[in-house]
């Protein structure tokens, strides 16, 4: 099996022309994020990712915005979902990943909202991520696995992060069933390292994290295992360090802590050299520090 990087558009204050090539640099195998509007950007941005054999994981939020409104019905948000799929198909994404639902709805409105993912997912003949997230549908482990084991089709992009936050401690260590539960339920993973008080660490490389970023690499190599065993081609991981007060600034200039496209570049060669210790590969290699 062999393991494949996307770079998010998340953080990116270029242009896609620019992220795209950053990416092809640091031996990124792909892009994450939301499809262009227009037909002409999209057709430069497939233009673009076929230059370097890129792939394309496209981005879609439901409920108005990446934090929903919480007045939004369940038919609003899977509209939402529905014309970002439309948006995303003209340029052949790998699968879509959505972030998607709200956290206040009670478990049967979950579960039918969910039931509707995997059944557009299958009208529509591509994967759909659902991704692990503070304000969704899968703000915690145990909601999430309430509505997975009654939504058998439901895949998820594994963002453990935020379940770290919200449970405050390293919550995946605490039962290992429910990790191997989720390996089997796995279409995906973000690859960021939370801690007890927040979903991103300053720094992964920085010494008093090393316990976070072991924690997580556990995990995150049981996902990978199970993948393996079931004979999977490629697992795609995406980096995911953001802003928007996810990185760090220091108080009253503002200034960020760490710049995001080192900590991401980090992140990914740091799993990589990992992953390949499990005599696993990766498209693309190792970018040499």
């Amino acid at each position: 099996m062999r393991i494949s990087f996307y770079k998010t558009l998340w953080g990116h204050e270029g242009t896609l022309s620019e992220a795209i090539e950053l990416a092809a640099l640091a031996g990124f195998d792909g892009i994450e994020g939301p499809p262009p509007t227009s037909t002409e950007a999209q057709t430069d941005f497939r233009m673009r990712l076929d230059g370097h054999g890129f792939g394309y994981i496209a981005e879609a939020t439901t409920g108005g915005n990446y934090v929903p409104d919480h007045r939004r019905s369940p038919a609003s948000h899977l509209d939402d979902l529905r014309r970002a799929v439309d948006r995303a198909m003209p340029l052949s994404p790998l699968f879509v990943n959505t972030q998607a639902g709200l956290d206040a709805w009670p478990l049967p409105t979950q579960i039918a909202f969910h039931e509707s993912i995997v059944a557009l997912q299958n009208e529509i003949g591509v994967k759909i991520t659902v991704e692990t997230h503070r304000s969704r549908s899968t703000f915690n482990p145990w909601t999430t696995l309430a509505i997975a084991r009654e939504v058998p089709g439901l895949q998820l992009n594994l963002d453990f992060s935020h379940w770290c936050a919200v449970a405050e401690r390293l919550v995946m260590d605490d039962d290992p069933e429910l990790l191997a539960f989720f390996a089997t339920r796995c279409g995906h993973m973000h690859a960021r390292v939370g801690y007890d008080q927040g979903p991103q660490v300053p720094h992964p490389a920085a010494p008093e994290h090393e316990h976070n970023v072991a924690a997580h690499v556990r995990w995150w190599q049981a996902l990978v295992d199970h993948a393996k065993g079931e004979g999977r081609d490629v697992f795609t991981i995406t980096p995911e360090f953001g802003p928007d007060g996810y990185l760090q600034c220091a108080p009253f200039t503002a200034e960020p802590v760490a710049d995001l496209w080192e900590v991401n570049r980090w992140m990914k060669d740091h799993l990589a050299g990992i992953l390949k210790k499990s005599n696993i590969t990766t498209l693309k290699g190792i970018t040499p520090a």
